[in-house]
């Protein structure tokens, strides 16, 4: 007596927009509550290489048979790449700058956007007009021959180590280089707003960032010089591993003159960063 045959399982997914925008949805709640997940870089690689594209593609092509799943695949990495440096570019431009939420937030609006449109498209088409996902499960076969179950067998090994190999690496990431980022902006976020010319006794405001890529937790301590004399200074700024610390640093000149030199100095567990250069800025001082 025969068994029963399997018969091959289908599972329509839609356009896959749906799908997209909640995996979008959870990398940002990632990335604002657990900054150090596994998750952040297994979700992050095709919010920027596909998303973008992907949802770009349902606007400009919702019929199902203007092209292959191959091509359409290619062209949403493509626009994907495109789209990223786009939105990169006008950041650069805006008051928020190129940070890594604004750069989220940014994508994540964009791909949400793309595919409300997308889909208002795909309403005014008959339903079986509409492009749609639909996976196809069957049981794995050994083949007719020696040959192609030796086959199997070198691609199902083959798979196991490539898993195996990404899953060492993220249990034990391969430690880069050490560093910290060190950065000072005007009171809005930009460069264009350094407070360059005050009067004496008057308050030069500016934003200073701490990023910690020293795969240990860190204490630093900010110092504020002018013309080589200690101003003021911030400490007890304490940061673990990818920690970040952005604030505002208030410095007050007490001497008029052109072009005094005032320097950000970082210390790094109470010493000197030897990594750093003193930030400067030069600024003019008036009566």
């Amino acid at each position: 007596m025969k068994g029963k045959e399997w018969k091959p399982l289908q599972i329509r997914i839609g356009n896959g927009l749906l799908l997209v925008n909640l995996l979008v949805i959870i990398l940002v709640v990632i990335v604002y509550l657990f900054p150090l997940n596994v998750l952040r870089i297994v979700l992050g690689l095709p919010f920027v290489l596909l998303f973008p594209g992907y949802a770009l593609m349902g606007v400009l092509h919702p019929r199902k048979n203007e092209m292959g799943n191959v091509e359409r695949a290619a062209l949403s990495f493509g626009l994907s790449l495109a789209s990223v440096i786009l939105i990169g570019l006008i950041l650069n431009y805006t008051p928020w700058g190129i940070r890594l939420e604004s750069f989220i937030y940014s994508i994540a609006l964009f791909i949400v956007i793309l595919s409300i449109v997308a889909w208002l498209r795909q309403r005014q088409l008959v339903s079986t007009e509409r492009f749609d996902i639909t996976l196809t499960l069957t049981l794995p076969t050994w083949g007719n021959s020696i040959r192609d179950r030796i086959l199997s067998v070198i691609l199902i090994l083959a798979a196991l180590g490539a898993l195996g190999m990404i899953g060492y690496n993220i249990i034990k990431p391969k430690v880069g280089q050490k560093f910290t980022e060190f950065y000072i902006l005007g009171q809005d976020g930009t460069v264009a707003t350094y407070p360059l010319n005050l009067a004496v006794g008057g308050e030069g405001k500016i934003l200073v960032g701490i990023v910690n890529n020293e795969y240990s937790t860190v204490t630093y301590l900010v110092e504020v010089t002018i013309n080589g004399v200690e101003n003021t200074k911030v400490g007890g700024i304490t940061l673990e591993n990818m920690g970040k610390w952005e604030n505002e640093i208030t410095f007050t000149p007490d001497i008029a003159g052109n072009n005094q030199d005032v320097e950000f100095i970082l210390y790094n567990d109470g010493k000197v960063d030897p990594t750093q250069e003193p930030l400067r800025l030069w600024i003019n001082v008036t009566q």
